[in-house]
C-alpha cells in the first residue's frame, strides 16, 4: 500500500508536535508491515519527519518531486521520481500513485491535493499543525 504525505515544508512548525501526528496517522493505517511513504523527496519538514519514520519502521520510501526539489537537501529514498521543473508539476502522478493519503499542516498545494485525493475517493488523514513565528 503506497500512502502518500503532504505538509508543511518550509514554515516553521513544532517537530515535536508534527512527530506526534506523523506517528498517530502512521499508526492509524491498515496493513503496516507492507507500506510505501511517498512524499516530496526534500529532507525539509513533515516530509522529513514521514521518512524518518518510515526508516524506523522499515518501510520503503519514495520521492516524487519537480527538479527543483534537488535545489534543496534531499533524503536518501529508495525510490526517486522526477516530473518536471516546477512546484506542483508533480502533483497528479503523486496523486494517480498514492492509495491513501495522509496531510499534515501544509500549504496551498498541500490542501489542494488533499481536495483532490478526497474527490478521487481515496482514504484521507488531515491533521492540523499551526506555524510558527520565527523570531
Amino acid at each position: 500500500m503506497r500512502v502518500g504525505v503532504v505538509g508543511y515544508s518550509g514554515q516553521a512548525f513544532d517537530p515535536d508536535l508534527g512527530r506526534v501526528l506523523v506517528r498517530k496517522a502512521f499508526d492509524a493505517l491498515p496493513h503496516r508491515n507492507s507500506i510505501e511513504i511517498v512524499s516530496g523527496l526534500t529532507r525539509l519538514g513533515i516530509p522529513a519527519i514521514a521518512y524518518e519514520e518510515a526508516v524506523k519502521r522499515g518501510w520503503k520510501t519514495v520521492g516524487i518531486a519537480c527538479s527543483k526539489a534537488f535545489d534543496y537537501d534531499c533524503f536518501p529514498v529508495d525510490e526517486t521520481i522526477i516530473i518536471g521543473t516546477d512546484w506542483g508539476d508533480e502533483s497528479q502522478a503523486f496523486l494517480n500513485s498514492v492509495d491513501w493519503l495522509i496531510r499534515i499542516g501544509g500549504g496551498k498545494q498541500s490542501h489542494e491535493e488533499a481536495r483532490l485525493a478526497k474527490m478521487q475517493g481515496k482514504p484521507l488523514l488531515e491533521f492540523e499543525l499551526a506555524t510558527q513565528l520565527v523570531s
